[in-house]
């Protein structure tokens, strides 16, 4: 999905604006209003006739036009037509804002209904996402300028506001996103965005229940975009009911210092829950070949991802062997000291919250 194709659906439904503003400079606002809603009624056919759809935007832009062009002459008073652009970008401003903000992704809808045979995987969708949220801001701060220029600005600089430089922001927007294309190494692949992952590990990406949609490259689900990914965990007891618990290096980005889990790591895509579980197992405290209950499965929320934890238990203490730098040490903690030392930074909030959930079935 390329940039430039979302930009290309919105701002046809600003043509009829800057029409008016071309003919209204020349023959006055009756006779601007007039050109402005016969190529918006242009425009609307053309679309219908070769896409078979009604351009709703167009619709919408067109019709403000001219309810406020019409109030602004009865009035005669332009301001409620000055403000029109405004009110436009306030609607486009909330469907952004819901897109980018929330679960429910309108553009994206959109853009599958209208660019059909356009496929996105996992990694395009998260940055799709990201450029909406650009997006958003940008037209924000504009719709604030269009509301200010209405009321304090003369009709000229409101005229280049509302339509002109709406243009040239995103065209400033794209020569950046262009300019570091060319310049930074990582980006010279950024049209293709699988390629620009082919080196990284790819996990799953599930649903609440576990379902696999789709997958992503770890980077990704690691950068705040809340693609949601599973994760395995594994307790470790002996038989005086002690829990074993590795402390994570001070290099680590997250929690760094702090006592955590005896095991967690990801799954990778195309990898079932067991052999993930051997597998990490074996790379942080060296244990192979041990048997393990699975316990719950619960989703896990910070700032730089989601998880769909799946967490088991195991009493094979007696094959730990620490071999990994990624652990730098690891030791077996009774009850009661787990309990002094809950909520004072000791260990990680995942820990506490899953310490809970371990109580349950330990007790």
């Amino acid at each position: 999905m390329k940039q430039a194709e979302l930009l290309k659906k919105l701002l046809p439904g600003f043509i009829p604006l800057f029409v008016f503003i071309i003919a209204d400079e020349f023959w006055g606002m009756k006779v601007g209003v007039m050109v402005a809603l016969l190529i918006g009624l242009g425009e609307m056919a053309f679309t219908y006739f070769r896409e078979k759809r009604l351009d709703r935007f167009v619709l919408l832009d067109t019709g403000l036009l001219v309810a406020l062009s019409g109030v602004s002459i009865l009035l005669e008073n332009d301001i409620f037509f000055k403000l029109k652009p405004a009110l436009i970008e306030l609607i486009l401003c909330a469907i952004l804002a819901v897109s980018v903000f929330s679960p429910v992704d309108i553009i994206g809808t959109m853009t599958r209904k209208y660019m059909k045979g356009v496929e996105m995987n996992q990694a395009q969708e998260a940055l799709f996402k990201r450029n909406l949220r650009n997006f958003f801001y940008i037209v924000l701060a504009h719709t604030a300028l269009v509301f200010y220029s209405a009321f304090y600005l003369s009709k000229e600089a409101w005229a280049f506001i509302s339509g002109g430089l709406f243009y040239i922001l995103f065209v400033v927007y794209f020569g950046f996103e262009y300019f570091k294309t060319r310049t930074a190494p990582w980006s010279k692949r950024a049209e293709d965005p699988v390629s620009q992952f082919e080196n990284e590990e790819w996990l799953p990406v599930v649903e609440e229940n576990g379902k696999i949609i789709g997958k992503a490259p770890r980077s990704l689900c690691h950068r705040g975009d809340k693609i949601l990914h599973p994760v395995v965990h594994l307790h470790v007891l002996n038989p005086n009911g002690h829990l074993y618990l590795q402390k994570r290096p001070m290099n680590k980005l997250v929690q760094p210092g702090k006592w955590d889990t005896a095991v967690g790591g990801h799954i990778s895509f195309g990898e079932d829950l067991n052999t993930a579980l051997q597998r990490e197992a074996f790379e942080e405290i060296g244990l192979h070949d041990f048997s393990a209950k699975p316990i719950g499965t619960y989703r896990w929320d910070t700032e730089l991802e989601s998880e769909l934890v799946y967490f088991f238990i195991s009493y094979d203490f007696q094959k730990i062997r620490l071999h990994s730098e990624e652990v730098v040490e690891g030791k077996f903690w009774s009850p009661s000291q787990i309990k002094k030392q809950l909520g004072q930074g000791v260990f990680t909030q995942n820990f506490e919250h899953e310490y809970q959930l371990l109580l349950k079935v330990i007790n």
